[in-house]
């Protein structure tokens, strides 16, 4: 069928992964240092990848493809968000066992933050980290509420958290200061559903206008129930 879907110009591509990441469906993957689109049918022509992207390296295009699978891309996230159950050698159950094909190999969980402190309220304005850095802002709640917060958002991120319902005061200020003070590339805002949340969404778009800069940001949504909302 003709319609349409994403472009990525492999020349333009600098390797960030940051509209990888960007990409909820998981259509898009880092091959070989490029942002590829691997799964046509998980593309559903939406464009939330193209904010993302620091180098304008993503565009649209009308022409023959797959269709978008909805169905695929639940499954494929709900697959991603539910690990096989693992243990030591010889702990496995008898019904994994009889099935030797759905044994996965364990690996401990590895932390993926890569500076402190975290809260809002205790980052300095300034640190050597932020200096080219893609920023994760997220209400507190959304680590525990989502359960492969650490590899989909963490990774790669200096992260900043914060709850704007029970911390005093408006986040408005410090950001615009991070951001106007630091080579930031992008800013992804993760959120929950609840209303309150609103007010760490509302803080970053204040601080982007007000720090006089232009830079690509995005907001995700999770759902009380671990969900990620489009």
């Amino acid at each position: 069928m003709i319609r349409k879907i994403i472009k990525i110009d492999e020349e333009k591509c600098n390797g960030c992964g940051a509209y990888a990441t960007a990409c909820h469906e998981g259509a898009i993957e880092m091959v070989n240092g490029k942002a590829m689109l691997t799964r046509e049918d998980y593309c559903d022509g939406l464009g939330d990848c193209l904010p993302a992207c620091p180098v304008d390296a993503i565009t649209f295009e009308e022409r023959e493809a797959p269709a978008y699978n909805e169905a695929a891309v639940l499954a494929s996230k709900q697959k991603k968000a539910t690990p096989l159950p693992c243990g030591c050698p010889g702990t496995a159950s008898k019904a994994i066992k009889r099935d030797l094909s759905a044994v996965q190999t364990c690996t401990p969980a590895v932390s993926q933050l890569s500076q402190w402190p975290v809260q809002i309220k205790l980052v300095p304005v300034n640190a050597p980290y932020f200096d080219g850095a893609k920023l994760l802002v997220a209400a507190d709640c959304t680590a525990y509420a989502y359960a492969n917060f650490h590899n989909e958002f963490i990774r790669n991120h200096i992260t900043l958290i914060g709850c704007p319902k029970l911390d005093e005061g408006d986040y408005t200020e410090k950001l615009t200061s991070i951001i106007r003070n630091n080579d930031i590339k992008s800013v992804t805002v993760v959120r929950m559903e609840v209303p309150c949340c609103g007010g760490i969404e509302q803080a970053v778009k204040r601080a982007l206008q007000t720090s006089g800069k232009f830079i690509p940001w995005q907001v995700v949504t999770v759902s009380t129930d671990g969900k990620i909302l489009d």
